[in-house]
């Protein structure tokens, strides 16, 4: 890691929460209507607005670290091909051939040097152009470099690939993440080990989403799992634009409160977590392990596919390495799957009941307030 992160000051000002048993909060409390989470018009409205055009982290370096590397996965609905060519630069595209759509490569990850349709056995380069048309004396002039696969915007920054889902919006990654990027580039994920990849059945995008904000439900909700080692009801809170960086605190801080500080372990007590507006949550980096998720909504209000992105420090060479990994692997599975949307599809199931009109966020609750602000503030444009 680079030294953009401040553990020492991140440490000093969670002890001084934990000694004043309190948390970072907000000014006020903050009321949000329930037809935030269910209704049809605004959903659309705001997965357009949103998750369509704005920036979007769909993968991680490490999974198309070559040349020639590449991985095809459908994205909300959305057939995106990623390729990394023999100039180092990954480009997005839509994964449709240009004669008549059949995808042209199949979904995974691998090497190969082009992609070949299996309808008609067009076939395109890494960059995307169209370097072959089967039978093209008897087909007819065509203007190949009009018939290039579909490109979406991308860039790679911080050891993420980020795109846009709409074909021909674009962005600029850099005032995107504006002071965010010396975060998330601290975190050095190019230099990680991928352990595994998963995808979840989730609740509703901002059901799910708002258990990733705050450490409020920890103790009642994770206490074998997250929140065992865990301050519940205490965190810091960061915002960089619309993106924040929350840490939570271990409940050894307590060991550290009235102790000098030249005493003081500055990163084992604490817990980071890096949340990418609108849907990226990393999580744990100071350990042997962390966790990347991304949060995608489903194609109805009610439902949502979260992609889970175990990583550990090294590639495992011993049983207990392997035995490391898979703890935590099932862990975090347990917390998010059996734990937060177990009771998030509850929620999800009961919002149209009658029983609330509006949601309360507490000042404890500053990441949530700060995370519906931005996404009204976005789904109005």
């Amino acid at each position: 890691m680079t030294d953009a992160i401040d553990f020492a000051a991140l440490t000093r000002r969670a002890v001084a929460n934990v000694a004043a048993r309190t948390t970072d909060q907000a000014e006020g409390t903050m009321a949000l209507p329930v037809e935030a989470y269910f209704e049809p018009e605004r959903y659309r409205r705001e997965v357009e607005h949103i998750f369509h055009r704005l920036p979007l982290a769909v993968a991680l370096s490490l999974e198309i670290a070559a040349p020639g590397s590449y991985v095809a996965r459908t994205i909300m609905g959305v057939p995106v091909l990623l390729a990394r060519a023999e100039d180092g630069v990954v480009r997005a595209f839509i994964n449709v051939c240009r004669h008549r759509g059949a995808p042209v490569c199949e979904p995974g990850a691998g090497s190969r040097k082009r992609f070949l349709c299996p309808y008609h056995a067009w076939s395109y380069d890494l960059t995307g152009a169209l370097d072959n048309v089967y039978g093209e004396t008897t087909f007819g002039e065509i203007d190949r470099s009009a018939l290039s696969l579909t490109p979406l915007a991308c860039a790679e920054r911080a050891g993420l690939i980020w795109i846009s889902l709409k074909p021909g919006a674009t962005f600029d990654i850099d005032q995107w993440l504006g002071d965010f990027v010396g975060q998330l580039e601290a975190l050095d994920l190019d230099n990680w080990h991928i352990y595994e990849r998963r995808e979840i059945d989730g609740p509703g995008w901002k059901v799910a989403w708002d258990g990733y904000l705050e450490g409020y439900h920890q103790s009642a909700l994770h206490p074998n799992t997250v929140g065992k080692n865990t301050i519940g009801n205490m965190m810091l809170v960061d915002a960089y634009g619309p993106h924040q960086r929350i840490v939570f605190g271990r409940k050894t801080l307590a060991g550290l409160v009235g102790k000098p500080e030249s005493e003081w372990d500055m990163t084992g007590h604490i817990r980071l977590i890096h949340s990418a507006f609108p849907n990226l949550s990393i999580s744990g980096v100071l350990g042997d392990h962390a966790l990347v998720s991304q949060l995608y909504p489903g194609p109805t209000p009610d439902r949502s596919l979260t992609v889970q992105t175990m990583l550990c420090r090294e590639k495992p060479t011993t049983e207990a390495q392997a035995a490391a990994n898979r703890l935590f692997s099932a862990m975090v599975l347990e917390a998010v799957a059996e734990e937060d949307y177990a009771v998030g599809f509850k929620i999800q199931d009961g919002l149209a009941s009658g029983g609330n009109r509006e949601f309360v966020f507490g000042r404890n609750e500053p990441t949530l307030q700060h995370y519906h602000q931005w996404v009204a503030r976005f789904s109005a444009g």
